[in-house]
């Protein structure tokens, strides 16, 4: 299982949600996760029912035998000052130009540094250790930009080290491309069953695996349960209204006479059935899409009640039962 886990995904797919309950499942028998938002909307505070979060490492739950959850929001200006502290020695200058506005002119004027910044907080976690020689963290989970963007965000390290041909600038952005195009790391897409996210999906994958970044799995979110099964959906197709009005007539629901209750129900009752036979037909389509593109696959419940705290470890649960963590 590789230690840097990246989740991405087409807007509106629950990526920050899926990337939540992954961190969940991974930190299961007494692991510890670290879980990274670079995005800075503080959707990870919001999943789990906390204050906003700092930039700093806290520790925001518990999983299942007793591993835990930490979380970072990183933030590009602080990522800075840690950056030039940690190989320049500037210290006290650092938070100078901070006060003077320089550190917010840099990553505003310069994109690619502001994801420079982000990837290598991130991976310089995956390969922090402690004293003893062991990682402080078994994985580190990234809640990554969308899937258009995501290919470029991962590989502006590359970018950079070919522009500074030396010192630590070019070193720093080998080191960080060393872990991400590297077994170490897995780029996860979540998707839904819709043909928009599913193309996009497709894209992206072809995208990552032109830079050669690392494609883990597809990750199908809110998939609606099934309601009818292939036979009783060809019955859909062949039934005739009388045999249905005969049939709640039967179970209860009024009689069969013509203008009675249960004549009644059946033209809402065979609307309702063909709606679903069409929707079901168009997301078996889509996993028939999602099957070519040769990646392993796994499909997380849309939730009746919404997506709470519980629902969170509900999908952990999920996630662990189909064996991605």
């Amino acid at each position: 299982m590789s230690r840097l886990q990246v989740v991405s995904g087409k807007g509106g797919t629950g990526k920050t949600t899926v990337a939540a309950a992954l961190a969940l499942a991974l930190a299961t028998a007494g692991k510890r996760t670290l879980l990274v938002e670079v995005e800075g909307r503080q959707g990870i505070a919001q999943l789990f029912e906390t204050e906003a979060l700092p930039y700093e490492e806290r520790k925001i739950a518990v999983a299942s035998g007793g591993g835990e959850v930490y979380a970072l929001a990183i933030d590009p200006e602080l990522a800075l000052l840690d950056y030039l502290q940690m190989f320049y020695k500037l210290g006290g200058a650092g938070r100078a130009l901070k006060k003077l506005g320089a550190i917010d002119f840099a990553t505003t004027i310069a994109p690619g540094l502001r994801d420079v910044l982000l990837t290598g907080k991130a991976c310089e976690a995956v390969r922090r250790k402690d004293r003893d020689g062991r990682f402080v963290y078994d994985y580190v989970v990234m809640d990554a930009p969308p899937t258009g963007r995501v290919t470029r965000f991962l590989n502006v390290n590359d970018e950079v080290a070919g522009l500074a041909r030396i010192g630590p600038i070019h070193n720093q952005a080998q080191a960080v491309m060393r872990v991400l195009k590297s077994p170490e790391t897995a780029v996860h897409l979540v998707t839904l069953l819709e043909e928009m996210p599913v193309q996009e999906t497709a894209d992206g994958i072809a995208e990552l695996r032109a830079a050669k970044l690392p494609v883990g799995r597809v990750i199908v979110n809110m998939v609606r349960p099934e309601v009818l099964d292939e036979d009783r959906l060809e019955l859909v197709r062949t039934v005739t209204r009388s045999s249905v009005a005969r049939s709640l007539s039967t179970a209860g629901l009024g009689g069969a006479r013509r203008g009675g209750r249960a004549e009644r129900l059946v033209d809402p009752l065979l609307k309702q059935a063909e709606e679903y036979a069409e929707r079901y037909a168009l997301e078996q389509e889509q996993r028939a899409v999602l099957g070519e593109l040769g990646l392993p696959s796994h499909e997380l419940p849309l939730l009746a009640e919404g997506m709470d705290l519980a629902g969170l470890y509900q999908l952990a649960t999920e996630l662990r039962k189909q064996g991605i963590a």
